[in-house]
């Protein structure tokens, strides 16, 4: 289960980190599932950072659980 988390908040760090760098300097990237969503239009760097924070949380949960096996 830690390594599924710990995962799980690379993959929103990734997003999140992605999202924010676009929006700061226009980047054109490609890749990234948020961008895909209609509703988000207008508060992606929001987005990038409620899923920075979120990716932090998941990372102190991954810590907190004892080690597999």
């Amino acid at each position: 289960m830690k390594k599924v988390l710990e995962f799980l908040g690379l993959l929103l760090l990734l997003q999140g980190a992605a999202l924010i760098v676009r929006e700061l300097t226009d980047w054109p990237l490609t890749w990234g599932f948020v961008r895909h969503l209609d509703f988000l239009h207008g508060y992606e760097l929001y987005a990038g950072l409620a899923l920075v924070v979120l990716a932090v949380a998941v990372f102190a949960a991954a810590r907190s659980r004892r080690t597999d096996g």
